[in-house]
């Protein structure tokens, strides 16, 4: 069986380490996933920072909101030891950190900018800027809930690729990104439906669903063609792959 379907680590390897840390990301290259998909933010003196939540409460030992932090307030911080005791001291990385362990590599970067409850004024360029200076332009995603965001992007570099993300059973979603100038589909696994994924494909527009952990999901959706799928768990996912281009 010839399968072309991409594996995404979700923050990383989101089901094994603290998601979006350095030790998220080490895991799934590890495990042999293609790419890792991770959060970025603004800081209060507009460092981009990878995290998910706009504040830091959930998975640090701190408490705001990141557009109130500097960057050196939240380097302080200890992002691993609410996973588990063994990731504490665990940090949480600024986009550039991760760009200069990622350029070496082959990993592809979906880059989520989180600029919908908080619109951080610039971002877009911020981030591009970055991309330029380690050039890694060609093996990255940016996507966003925030559709404005991935016109700004569009508008910005209309080279560099994009992608909505969506959680709605959208119909023919394929056109309304075309019209924006995305390249991509990321949407929520319940509406990864075999129609949107058979229309994607005619259209040439790949999906990506998110965020797919059970194994009769990664089965029916490597089996669907999808191009690639978005997991907290990328070595169970890269193993169910292996198998079924063994049968």
């Amino acid at each position: 069986m010839t399968i072309n379907t991409l594996v995404f680590g979700h923050r990383g390897s989101a089901g094994t380490h603290p998601e979006n840390t350095m030790e998220s990301f080490q895991a799934a290259l590890d495990a042999g996933a293609e790419g890792i998909e991770f959060d970025v933010h603004l800081t209060k003196d507009l460092v981009p920072v990878i995290l998910h939540d706009e504040t830091v409460d959930r998975t640090t030992n701190g408490t705001g909101w990141i557009k109130d932090l500097t960057y050196l307030e939240l380097q302080e911080l200890d992002a691993g030891s609410w996973f588990a005791p063994s990731f504490k001291g665990a940090s949480i990385p600024s986009l550039e950190e991760v760009l200069q362990w990622a350029a070496p590599t082959r990993l592809l970067l979906n880059i989520e900018l989180k600029s919908g409850v908080v619109r951080y004024q610039g971002i877009e360029k911020i981030i591009l800027d970055l991309l330029y200076k380690y050039n890694l332009k060609d093996r990255v995603i940016l996507s966003s809930f925030n559709h404005y965001s991935v016109v700004e992007i569009h508008q910005l570099d209309p080279e560099i690729e994009t992608a909505i993300i969506f959680m709605e059973g959208i119909y023919e979603p394929w056109d309304y990104a075309k019209r924006i100038g995305a390249h991509g589909l990321h949407c929520y696994i319940p509406v990864a439906v075999p129609e949107l994924l058979m229309g994607a494909r005619k259209a040439g527009m790949p999906v990506r669903p998110f965020t797919v952990n059970e194994e009769s999901h990664i089965t029916s959706l490597i089996k669907g063609e999808a191009s690639a799928i978005i997991t907290d768990w990328p070595e169970k996912a890269v193993q169910i792959r292996k198998a079924l281009s063994n049968t």
